[in-house]
């Protein structure tokens, strides 16, 4: 702790003050002084009331785990359940009718509905493509992934595949964007912007939104369709567009309306350094100069921010632009991590949320006074996604910060928007007090299944030993979760004022099953979800063209609530399991524990796609890591396990971990040395400690093994 700086009453790393000094101040007019008092006075009024709920947590627990020791082996009475929890202080009385009233919201929040992103802000090509994907080639999209059957022939452009992507795209426009008189896209030759109006004619004629070139022969048309873009590229002097009557080269649609920028579940920030790179990555595209160069195919290919597109008005050429990237918005971490950035006056470790909070608030002020390149929010708002809140005195709590931070910062009331992840177990069956604690500043809801899974198993632990981890979607509390997000999200004025959303497609390279599946979620009613990639977002906004949310909304408005008792129903493994299905779960679950931990704490990556058992690739992240290790965790707790069996697992696993690895020249094997590794003592501590994590989260031994690697230790 010697070498940090003091600044008033707190001792901050010099890696961190330069950062906040030299740039994230810069062009704001907050002097330093004023920032670093500023943000002692935020710890000292916030970072004990933060303990304390941290303690409140510990404290429910405790009685929940004592509560189902007593009742172990008998049929929970839901009732009585119901009653314990309510006089435990973990279920609070339902709020009476309100709508949240959040004020200054960006259209692609309140008012459009389509796919969401999130990306790890320590990786700057992944987080430039991201905001990038607010436009996306739907003929790429095709030509290069399973959404199309078959695949491209040679190394070079297909013409039967692309005449493939193109007899599909043409279908596609018949059904979104139907021409009058029963024409067919496929069958027009050329098109024209004639009296305002396309030729051949839109069934719809107000779809038509805008062109570019020759109005006579346009190089490019226009078309919105339920709020969203579509854009028709011609040129007939590329290979494609020869092989088109019209010249019709591309079919570009707005896909990834709304990105989340992330500082939790997808990054390994362990220390100030980790810290400031993903502050630094924020503050770049808020000012809209963040740019990286790689290697592609042997060339160098610079990345940077997209501009936005300027188009004309097919009444009388006017120019105008649409939004080039998606609207960005930027997940702080929860409440139970510390960060050694910022030492407190007791010496402890500062909150890291409270800091999250204060730091990506001053770097979105970069985009409010239009010191960058960019504008993120036109609405002036800046957006924080806040994770893993644990009921309504938690919201309450960040609502109260975010006033502070507000006030600190010279801020607005009510400019700090919150999304909020309903992802544990108290917040869904708080879900309406959670919102109405935020009321006046939140514009996000979503579930998030392998979060909420994993605290299901950690909360309900004493209870019996759990479903396997396949069966869970079929359990009545899921069901119930994801109906009553959507539901409670409507009662309190959500539809045209702010996102419900869905979970992740975890299958990046299964296109073809996301195209027929994930039209679940806007049909449920949610206005968004998350994808893997920008192509997986191009291709989920033919799902907002095929369903109309908001319209689907008020179909589900008088829709009742699911009991609440169906949410409370623990999903416990009634039928006996054989040896070949205990021996499945525990290769399943401690090949994906191993996969995704030898890369967070040999290589510091906090989210990739990672082969699963099947070597089928997966977008891995925390919470797909906190489901699996509470799951064996809570095998091994009532005997359907042994420990042999797990560590066996583990030395099983670790071979098929490094061959899966084998061609990645900075991957650490862990099977030649088991001893020696410290992501496979990790993954062993992940299972045989799980219980005695604080709700079962994986981030405090990640973090305890990451810093020992960064440091060299071996054990």
């Amino acid at each position: 702790m010697s070498d940090k700086l003091p600044r008033t009453e707190l001792l901050v790393d010099p890696v961190l003050v330069d950062f906040i000094e030299h740039r994230a101040l810069a062009g704001t007019g907050i002097a330093a002084a004023r920032f670093w008092s500023a943000l002692a006075d935020l710890f000292k009024r916030f970072a004990p009331e933060n303990l304390a709920l941290l303690a409140e947590r510990d404290f429910m627990q405790e009685r929940i785990d004592k509560w189902h020791l007593a009742h172990r082996g008998c049929r929970i009475d839901a009732q009585a359940y119901c009653s314990f929890l309510q006089g435990l202080g973990y279920l609070v009385a339902e709020p009476a009718p309100f709508q949240i009233t959040s004020s200054n919201v960006d259209v692609e929040v309140a008012g459009m509905a389509g796919p969401q992103l999130v990306v790890p802000a320590l990786n700057h090509r992944f987080v430039l493509n991201a905001a990038n994907a607010r436009w996306g080639s739907l003929y790429d999209a095709l030509y290069g992934t399973d959404a199309l059957p078959g695949r491209a022939r040679g190394s070079g452009y297909d013409p039967q595949r692309g005449a493939h992507v193109a007899e599909r795209v043409n279908r596609l426009l018949d059904e979104i964007a139907p021409l009058s008189g029963g024409r067919r896209y496929g069958e027009v030759t050329g098109w024209r912007i004639e009296n305002g109006r396309l030729s051949p004619a839109l069934l719809d004629p107000s779809q038509l939104s805008g062109y570019r070139g020759d109005p006579l022969s346009p190089t490019a048309i226009l078309l919105r369709n339920h709020g969203l873009g579509i854009e028709l590229l011609f040129d007939r002097s590329h290979p494609v567009g020869r092989d088109d009557r019209a010249g019709l080269v591309d079919v570009v649609l707005e896909a990834a309306l709304t990105t989340i920028v992330d500082l939790e579940d997808s990054i390994a920030a362990v220390d100030a350094r980790d810290k400031v790179a993903a502050y630094a990555s924020w503050l770049g595209l808020m000012r809209g100069d963040l740019e990286t160069t790689f290697e592609k195919d042997g060339r160098a290919i610079e990345r940077t921010l997209r501009a936005d597109r300027i188009w004309r008005c097919p009444s009388d050429g006017a120019t105008f632009t649409v939004p080039g990237r998606s609207l960005l918005l930027v997940r702080n971490v929860g409440h139970l991590m510390t960060t050694p950035a910022v030492q407190l006056p007791d010496g402890r470790e500062a909150p890291e949320g409270i800091l999250d909070a204060t730091i990506t608030a001053l770097i979105g002020m970069h985009d409010l006074q239009g010191l960058g390149r960019y504008r993120n929010s036109r609405r002036g708002s800046i957006y924080i996604v806040k994770p893993k809140m644990h009921g309504a005195k938690e919201a309450t709590f960040t609502n109260r910060l975010f006033d502070a931070v507000e006030d600190a910062l010279g801020l607005v009331r009510h400019t700090l928007k919150v999304g909020l992840m309903d992802e544990e177990r108290r917040t869904s069956l708080n879900l309406a007090a959670c919102i109405q604690a935020l009321q006046h500043r939140i514009v996000f809801i979503n579930t998030g299944f392998l979060d909420r899974t994993g605290d299901e198993i950690h909360t309900s632990m004493q209870a019996g030993a759990m479903l396997r981890k396949s069966a869970m979607k079929s359990a009545s509390w899921f069901r119930a979760y994801e109906d009553r997000n959507v539901s409670i999200g409507l009662a309190c004025g959500f539809a045209g004022a702010g996102q419900i959303g869905k979970g992740m497609w975890a299958a990046p390279d299964r296109m073809a099953d996301m195209l027929a599946q994930k039209v679940e979620h806007p049909r449920a009613g949610a206005t968004t979800a998350w994808v893997p990639s920008p192509t997986a977002a191009t291709l989920h906004a033919l799902h907002y063209h095929a369903v109309n949310v908001f319209a689907r909304q008020k179909e589900l408005s008088s829709r009742p609530v699911a009991p609440l008792e169906q949410l409370l129903e623990i999903p416990l493994q009634e039928a006996p399991l054989s040896q070949q299905e205990i021996a499945q779960e525990l290769d399943n679950n401690v090949q994906g524990i191993l996969g995704y931990v030898v890369r967070w704490v040999d290589q510091g990556i906090g989210c990739s796609k990672i082969p699963d058992i099947c070597d089928i690739g997966l977008m891995e992240d925390r919470a797909t890591l906190r489901i699996s290790s509470q799951h064996i965790a809570n095998w091994l707790l009532h005997g359907v396990c042994t420990q042999q069996q797990v560590d066996a697992a583990l030395l099983r696993m670790a071979v098929k971990v490094d061959a899966q690895n084998a061609g990645d020249p900075l991957y650490r094997p862990m099977a030649a040395n088991p001893d020696a590794s410290l992501a496979l003592q990790a993954a062993r501590a992940l299972i045989l400690e799980g219980i005695a994590q604080p709700n079962g989260y994986t981030e405090p031994l990640l973090h305890r093994f990451r810093v020992r690697r960064k440091a060299g230790r071996a054990r």
